[in-house]
């Protein structure tokens, strides 16, 4: 059992003075305490509340307000695009093309289109064009010779470039030793309207198993 607060007998006027310096002291230390104890409780309060003080007034968000977000998903791959590139290439440059009334047959066999002067011809077998590239058709069967000319000249045209070599073969490994290329080459190039004009490589360039082609210049 808890014992009660000491009782205090007055007897004269010290006694009273006692009495109340006593009393004064037990006030002073409860003031203390409660004050102490309403601090520490500000500071509870104020930890509690630190990130609403710091940032302002918060409101909760509701629970049904989350959004459940997908991972990003890849980009499509645009694959009819690419087949229906792959067809168009493919019939822009004709197997059945009859090519044989636009070429001269002079001293080599060339190609100019109406409104280029034979003089164009004529410089282009010279050399007075430098070769900025070439494509290799050795190897290839005639589908993916055709597609490999198509995209080759088209890319060439897009960089910029006016002349670029051709090699087909002169058909000294194919059957009946007949070049299997050279023809159907000639009629590719025809039909593509980057080529200008083209003649048959000089003998330091692959001669007869190769032409050297002259593209339109590049708009951009």
């Amino acid at each position: 059992m808890k014992p009660g607060p000491a009782r205090l007998t007055v007897r004269s006027l010290q006694d009273l003075a006692l009495v109340r310096k006593r009393l004064a002291q037990q006030r002073a230390t409860e003031e203390a305490r409660e004050k102490a104890r309403r601090e520490a409780e500000a500071r509870q309060q104020a930890q509690h509340r630190f990130f609403e003080l710091a940032v302002g007034p918060v409101t909760r968000l509701r629970q049904h307000d989350r959004v459940q977000l997908l991972p990003e998903l890849p980009p499509p791959i645009p694959v009819q695009h690419q087949l229906d590139e792959q067809r168009v290439l493919q019939e822009s440059i004709s197997d059945d093309f009859d090519v044989s009334t636009l070429l001269d047959t002079d001293e080599a066999l060339s190609f100019r289109r109406p409104g280029i002067s034979v003089e164009v011809t004529r410089k282009l077998r010279r050399g007075a064009w430098s070769i900025q590239q070439q494509l290799d058709l050795h190897g290839l069967r005639t589908d993916e010779a055709r597609e490999a000319l198509g995209q080759f000249i088209r890319e060439a045209h897009r960089m910029g470039l006016r002349c670029v070599r051709v090699v087909h073969g002169k058909g000294l490994g194919s059957p009946g030793r007949s070049p299997v290329l050279k023809g159907r080459v000639q009629r590719w190039l025809v039909q593509k309207n980057e080529v200008l004009a083209f003649v048959q490589a000089r003998p330091a360039e692959g001669g007869a198993g190769a032409l050297v082609v002259l593209l339109r210049p590049s708009s951009s």
